[in-house]
């Protein structure tokens, strides 16, 4: 289990106006998760992220980073070990993207060619070519060139936790979709802790582990999307999740939600006679194919076998089998099968390895659940 790495205690923030941005919010962050926070303009949201970093001195309550008060800690240390990625990147135009990225490594003292290092890895990493972008400046960078180079420069000291302030909120839709593919692509790979701060709820849906809604400088609710969507804490969640909770439900779900295990298998070796003996057993008249290590291979289907006992199944396999992948989304799987006719799919993960076997009954199941919860919803 992840151990917990951020913890806010009853922390509050009045500013000298008397403006209360942040009342009394408690919640815990675990180790590699990702939690959006989002509301209306003047919620708190981006306030309580500064509050980590102490780009806001909160003035109540206590936040711990790694068990310890982040009050009693430096905070030049505190915030050089924290990656900070804002909505208009903030890239010095004076400096070249490599100084850029490598600010925060020459800050700290790393030697030049592990800085250079880290700087290209890091460019790979956000989808940019090192040798045409590394001496390029912020101006002879596309919107979405430069919010790469922010993600990069975040990421430059290798640090445990990051925040993002809506990184993405700025940029056109596609490109926002490109880089919102591209941070889940980064998460994956670098299972970093982070809070990302953002107005747009399909975009905390989309990317966050959990979400923290918040209104009036209040959580109002810390859940998972989908216990969000389904579940809204009161009217103003309700409100904020909009009418088409059942659409983002189904774009929030994978076939993995929905697969049964893929029991029924054999290997090519296995013959003649034992397949036909494990239909009748279980009643089947598909098996699925798989070798040594658990690929797809195909199937075999009983008519098949029906002329004889003899020989493999190597050759009365059928192998031109379309496939669906375990993570692969339930709208887009569901079109496949209807334009294919398909009544069922074989799922596999990213190795090919069989996972399990999705079903029209399956997606009939999924709909009717989802029919209820918005009826509810509603």
């Amino acid at each position: 289990m992840a151990s917990t790495i951020i913890r806010f205690d009853r922390v509050s923030k009045v500013f000298a106006d008397g403006t209360r941005a942040v009342d009394d919010v408690s919640f815990e962050i675990v180790e590699g998760e990702c939690v959006t926070f989002v509301g209306p303009s003047g919620c708190g949201k981006t306030t309580t992220v500064k509050l980590l970093n102490r780009l806001v001195e909160p003035t109540g309550g206590s936040i711990y980073l790694n068990g310890k008060d982040t009050a009693q800690v430096d905070v030049i240390v505190l915030r050089r070990g924290i990656g900070y990625v804002i909505q208009d990147v903030g890239l010095f135009p004076h400096m070249t993207v490599a100084q850029n990225i490598s600010l925060v490594p020459r800050l700290i003292g790393w030697p030049p060619a592990d800085r250079e290092t880290r700087t290209d890895e890091l460019l790979n990493l956000v989808g940019l070519e090192p040798s045409a972008f590394r001496n390029r400046y912020p101006h002879q960078l596309s919107g979405g060139q430069k919010q790469r180079v922010g993600v990069a420069r975040g990421l430059a000291a290798d640090p445990p936790v990051i925040l993002m302030d809506e990184p993405f909120g700025a940029l056109d839709p596609i490109t926002r979709t490109q880089l919102q593919e591209e941070f889940l692509r980064l998460r994956a790979r670098l299972r970093k802790t982070i809070l990302f701060v953002t107005h747009d709820i399909d975009e905390a849906i989309k990317l966050g582990d959990r979400i923290a809604v918040m209104r009036n400088g209040r959580i109002v609710q810390f859940d998972p999307p989908a216990k969000i969507l389904k579940e809204p804490a009161d009217p103003f969640v309700k409100d904020l999740v909009g009418k088409e909770c059942g659409l983002k439900l189904m774009k929030l779900s994978k076939i993995s939600d929905i697969m049964e295990p893929a029991l029924d298998r054999v290997t090519e070796e296995t013959g003649v006679i034992g397949a036909k003996r494990l239909m009748v057993e279980r009643k089947r008249d598909v098996l699925w194919v798989v070798d040594d290590q658990g690929r797809f291979r195909g199937v075999i289907r009983f008519e098949r076998l029906a002329s004889g006992d003899e020989g493999g199944l190597a050759e009365l396999m059928d192998r031109n089998i379309p496939t669906v992948r375990a993570d692969g989304e339930i709208r887009a799987t569901l079109e496949t099968m209807l334009k294919g006719k398909m009544l069922w799919l074989p799922v596999v993960d990213g190795e090919e390895r069989l996972k399990g076997i999705v079903t029209m009954t399956h997606f009939a199941c999924f709909f009717a659940a989802e029919g209820q919860t918005q009826g509810r919803a509603s």
